[in-house]
Protein backbone atom coordinates (compact mmCIF):
# COMPACT_ATOMS: atom_id res chain seq x y z
CA UNK A 1 0.00 0.00 0.00
CA UNK A 2 1.19 3.38 -0.96
CA UNK A 3 0.46 5.83 1.74
CA UNK A 4 0.41 9.66 0.64
CA UNK A 5 0.24 11.71 3.87
CA UNK A 6 -0.50 15.30 2.52
CA UNK A 7 -0.14 18.46 4.57
CA UNK A 8 -0.83 21.16 1.85
CA UNK A 9 -2.90 23.26 3.02
CA UNK A 10 -3.83 25.92 -0.01
CA UNK A 11 -6.29 24.76 -3.27
CA UNK A 12 -3.57 25.61 -5.71
CA UNK A 13 -0.84 23.63 -4.21
CA UNK A 14 2.45 22.97 -6.33
CA UNK A 15 3.69 20.85 -3.79
CA UNK A 16 0.53 19.06 -3.96
CA UNK A 17 0.78 18.86 -7.86
CA UNK A 18 4.18 17.69 -8.29
CA UNK A 19 3.41 14.84 -5.41
CA UNK A 20 0.63 13.76 -7.29
CA UNK A 21 3.21 13.39 -10.03
CA UNK A 22 5.09 11.28 -8.25
CA UNK A 23 2.41 9.18 -7.07
CA UNK A 24 1.27 8.41 -10.96
CA UNK A 25 5.29 7.55 -11.42
CA UNK A 26 4.71 4.91 -8.82
CA UNK A 27 1.69 4.04 -10.73
CA UNK A 28 0.08 2.25 -7.89
CA UNK A 29 -3.37 2.84 -5.82
CA UNK A 30 -2.36 5.05 -2.59
CA UNK A 31 -4.40 5.93 0.36
CA UNK A 32 -4.55 10.11 0.71
CA UNK A 33 -4.36 10.85 4.40
CA UNK A 34 -5.07 15.30 3.83
CA UNK A 35 -3.29 15.98 7.51
CA UNK A 36 -5.54 19.26 6.87
CA UNK A 37 -8.73 17.53 7.09
CA UNK A 38 -7.92 15.23 10.28
CA UNK A 39 -8.02 16.34 13.78
CA UNK A 40 -4.80 16.29 14.85
CA UNK A 41 -3.55 17.26 17.82
CA UNK A 42 -0.51 17.88 19.82
CA UNK A 43 0.09 15.24 22.51
CA UNK A 44 -1.11 16.92 25.69
CA UNK A 45 -0.55 15.57 29.31
CA UNK A 46 -3.77 13.12 28.98
CA UNK A 47 -3.03 11.40 25.84
CA UNK A 48 0.96 11.07 26.40
CA UNK A 49 0.22 10.12 29.88
CA UNK A 50 -2.78 7.44 28.48
CA UNK A 51 -0.38 6.18 24.92
CA UNK A 52 2.27 5.13 27.48
CA UNK A 53 0.42 3.44 29.96
CA UNK A 54 -0.94 1.54 26.76
CA UNK A 55 2.53 0.76 25.01
CA UNK A 56 4.14 -0.50 28.22
CA UNK A 57 0.91 -2.78 28.19
CA UNK A 58 1.42 -4.20 24.16
CA UNK A 59 -2.07 -2.90 23.84
CA UNK A 60 -1.87 -0.89 20.46
CA UNK A 61 -6.21 -1.00 19.62
CA UNK A 62 -7.01 2.29 21.23
CA UNK A 63 -7.70 4.85 18.39
CA UNK A 64 -5.12 6.77 19.44
CA UNK A 65 -2.44 4.11 17.38
CA UNK A 66 -4.51 4.33 14.02
CA UNK A 67 -2.21 6.90 12.53
CA UNK A 68 0.93 5.04 13.50
CA UNK A 69 -0.32 1.86 12.28
CA UNK A 70 -1.30 3.25 8.75
CA UNK A 71 2.07 4.54 8.72
CA UNK A 72 4.33 1.17 9.82
CA UNK A 73 2.17 -1.18 7.33
CA UNK A 74 2.58 1.08 3.97
CA UNK A 75 5.39 -0.39 1.62
CA UNK A 76 5.98 2.78 0.35
CA UNK A 77 5.29 6.42 1.63
CA UNK A 78 5.17 9.95 0.06
CA UNK A 79 4.76 12.96 1.73
CA UNK A 80 3.75 15.97 0.46
CA UNK A 81 5.41 19.45 2.89
CA UNK A 82 5.76 22.94 2.00
CA UNK A 83 8.72 24.58 2.94
CA UNK A 84 7.46 26.82 5.96
CA UNK A 85 9.89 28.93 7.65
CA UNK A 86 12.78 27.07 7.25
CA UNK A 87 10.83 23.73 7.86
CA UNK A 88 7.53 22.11 7.24
CA UNK A 89 3.95 22.70 8.51
CA UNK A 90 3.43 22.38 11.64
CA UNK A 91 0.14 19.59 11.20
CA UNK A 92 3.21 17.29 9.61
CA UNK A 93 5.05 17.87 13.50
CA UNK A 94 1.85 17.23 15.11
CA UNK A 95 1.48 14.36 12.96
CA UNK A 96 4.38 13.05 13.42
CA UNK A 97 4.41 12.95 17.05
CA UNK A 98 0.93 11.39 16.81
CA UNK A 99 2.90 8.25 15.01
CA UNK A 100 6.17 7.48 17.10
CA UNK A 101 4.68 4.98 18.89
CA UNK A 102 7.21 2.26 20.61
CA UNK A 103 6.13 -0.91 19.64
CA UNK A 104 5.09 0.06 16.16
CA UNK A 105 6.80 2.47 14.56
CA UNK A 106 10.40 1.72 16.45
CA UNK A 107 11.43 -0.05 19.32
CA UNK A 108 14.53 0.38 21.67
CA UNK A 109 17.67 -2.43 22.38
CA UNK A 110 18.99 -2.70 25.53
CA UNK A 111 21.84 0.43 24.90
CA UNK A 112 18.61 2.30 23.57
CA UNK A 113 19.35 2.54 20.30
CA UNK A 114 16.39 2.44 18.03
CA UNK A 115 15.35 0.00 15.36
CA UNK A 116 12.84 0.92 13.04
CA UNK A 117 9.56 -1.57 12.86
CA UNK A 118 8.04 0.04 9.67
CA UNK A 119 7.61 -2.21 6.70
CA UNK A 120 8.03 0.66 4.26
CA UNK A 121 11.26 0.53 1.86
CA UNK A 122 10.84 3.78 0.78
CA UNK A 123 10.09 7.41 1.84
CA UNK A 124 9.46 9.79 -0.72
CA UNK A 125 9.73 13.43 0.45
CA UNK A 126 8.32 16.36 -2.17
CA UNK A 127 8.66 19.72 -1.22
CA UNK A 128 8.60 23.05 -2.84
CA UNK A 129 10.22 26.69 -1.63
CA UNK A 130 9.35 30.53 -3.01
CA UNK A 131 13.06 30.41 -2.30
CA UNK A 132 16.30 28.61 -2.12
CA UNK A 133 15.71 24.94 -0.04
CA UNK A 134 17.68 24.37 2.65
CA UNK A 135 17.80 19.86 3.00
CA UNK A 136 19.12 19.92 6.70
CA UNK A 137 15.82 21.04 8.20
CA UNK A 138 12.58 20.00 6.72
CA UNK A 139 14.01 16.91 4.58
CA UNK A 140 17.00 16.47 7.11
CA UNK A 141 14.68 15.97 10.11
CA UNK A 142 12.31 13.46 8.06
CA UNK A 143 15.38 11.28 6.32
CA UNK A 144 16.66 11.11 10.13
CA UNK A 145 13.98 10.07 11.15
CA UNK A 146 12.55 7.47 8.49
CA UNK A 147 16.27 6.03 8.16
CA UNK A 148 17.16 5.76 12.20
CA UNK A 149 14.01 5.34 13.45
CA UNK A 150 11.38 3.71 11.44
CA UNK A 151 13.76 1.34 9.57
CA UNK A 152 12.91 2.88 6.09
CA UNK A 153 15.92 2.03 3.94
CA UNK A 154 15.86 4.89 1.16
CA UNK A 155 14.62 8.09 1.31
CA UNK A 156 14.12 10.11 -1.86
CA UNK A 157 13.87 14.40 -1.70
CA UNK A 158 11.79 15.93 -4.97
CA UNK A 159 11.91 19.45 -4.39
CA UNK A 160 11.20 22.44 -6.78
CA UNK A 161 13.08 25.72 -5.60
CA UNK A 162 13.08 29.27 -6.30
CA UNK A 163 9.30 29.68 -7.25
CA UNK A 164 8.29 33.07 -5.93
CA UNK A 165 11.64 35.01 -6.58
CA UNK A 166 11.64 37.69 -9.28
CA UNK A 167 12.86 36.63 -12.47
CA UNK A 168 12.69 32.75 -12.17
CA UNK A 169 9.46 31.43 -13.69
CA UNK A 170 7.80 29.20 -11.45
CA UNK A 171 5.14 27.59 -13.48
CA UNK A 172 8.45 26.24 -15.84
CA UNK A 173 10.30 25.21 -12.51
CA UNK A 174 7.28 23.01 -11.40
CA UNK A 175 7.10 21.88 -15.01
CA UNK A 176 10.94 20.75 -14.93
CA UNK A 177 10.04 19.25 -11.64
CA UNK A 178 7.52 16.79 -12.84
CA UNK A 179 9.28 16.18 -16.26
CA UNK A 180 12.54 14.94 -13.86
CA UNK A 181 10.17 12.84 -12.00
CA UNK A 182 9.56 10.61 -14.99
CA UNK A 183 13.28 9.76 -15.40
CA UNK A 184 14.01 9.36 -11.85
CA UNK A 185 14.72 5.94 -11.38
CA UNK A 186 14.61 6.43 -7.74
CA UNK A 187 11.25 6.92 -7.76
Amino acid sequence: MVLYINSCVREDSRTDTIARAVLQKIGEEYQELYLPGENLQPLSRETLNKRSALVQQGDYSDPLFNYAKQFATADVIVIAAPYWDLSFPALLKIYIENIYAVGLVTEFNANGQPRGLCHAKRLIYVTTAGGPYLTDYGFGYIKALAEQHFGIPQTVLVKAEMLDVEGFDAAKIVATAIDNIKNNPDL
